[in-house]
């Protein structure tokens, strides 16, 4: 179903780009192709491409499961600006010493992510990249919601939302489903672009930051999501439906909270992108950073004969 709106809004846009070329006759099939017939065509390389452990992930009730720390306004996820934000461990199964971190922030309204790596989780780098953000998002920040480490829950970072009148909320212990949002763009677009493998090294952090700018770009304006609407029960069965897939960006232009201005910036920003290079420098950086050594791989010094 996302793939169905992806054909229909990416192929002007590689057409403009010259990156494809198609027959008339083919684009009109690509243009009213079924979501069915899409599926029947990909089965087999769907399968192939599987990946093992997936996210088990599931969307719970937001609102009802959060624990206050400090409000300033009503939490509202019909409306930009209220953000998920959660860190993801970089460790390689080996938690010994300091690794990188990535910083996972997720507008819950629109599904607009920005990702952020760390040189590790203390306070001062999950302020700094959170300051980062706030100064480039698109749309304000009007509340976040952590879980509850410490990089998230102290003083300096409820401070840090006194001081700009954010709405501070986190999550019950051990309960993911109470950040579900933000703890779905940790699999679906970390985890899948950068796996799971031991990053520790300045170059390696360095190597990580930019794959997230590619990255970002494409999620953002190229990717599709759905947001479920609804929950009907029928006896001992739940039917969930969902509203139709759109980009973040397009969900952000659909928005009568999102301001002109940026809906202008936005619309401008979009016909600069091209998407299929997007993803050649994504594949590009993502190759690099696996070629970069890590702190435990560079091999150790020879010991001084004096």
């Amino acid at each position: 179903k996302r793939l169905v709106v992806v054909l229909r809004t990416i192929l002007p846009t590689l057409e403009s780009f010259g990156e494809i070329q198609v027959s008339a006759e083919v684009r009109a099939k690509l243009l009213t192709i079924s979501a069915a017939s899409i599926d029947r065509l990909l089965a087999a390389e769907r399968n192939r491409l599987r990946l093992k452990g997936r996210s088990r992930t599931k969307p719970g009730t937001l609102l009802k499961h959060q624990i206050p720390i400090r409000t300033f306004a009503d939490w509202d996820e019909q409306e930009p600006g209220f953000f998920e934000i959660d860190l993801v461990a970089h460790d390689g199964g080996d938690a010994s010493g300091d690794f990188c971190q990535t910083l996972t922030i997720t507008d819950v309204d629109t599904g607009w992510v920005d990702l952020h790596g760390l040189k590790n989780k203390a306070q001062r780098w999950t302020h700094a990249a959170l300051e980062y953000a706030r100064r480039e998002l698109p749309i304000p920040i009007k509340g976040i919601d952590t879980d509850n480490g410490s990089e998230f829950i102290n003083h300096h970072l409820l401070s840090y939302c006194t001081d700009h009148g954010i709405t501070f909320t986190r999550g019950r212990p051990y309960r993911k489903n109470d950040t579900c949002f933000v703890e779905q763009k940790n699999g679906h677009v970390v985890r899948r672009a950068v796996g799971y493998l031991r990053y520790d090294s300045d170059a390696q952090l360095a190597a990580l930051d930019a794959v997230y700018r590619p990255l970002c770009l494409l999620v953002n304006f190229f990717y599709p999501s759905v947001k479920l609407v609804q929950k009907v029960r029928s006896g001992s069965k739940v039917r969930r439906i969902y509203d139709e897939p759109q980009t973040p960006y397009h969900r952000m232009l659909a928005s009568q909270s999102v301001r002109d201005a940026v809906k202008a910036r936005l619309k401008q920003q979009y016909t600069t992108l091209n998407p299929v290079a997007l993803k050649r420098e994504l594949t590009r950086l993502t190759e690099h950073l696996l070629q970069v050594p890590g702190a435990k791989s560079t091999p150790p010094a020879r010991p001084s004969n004096r």
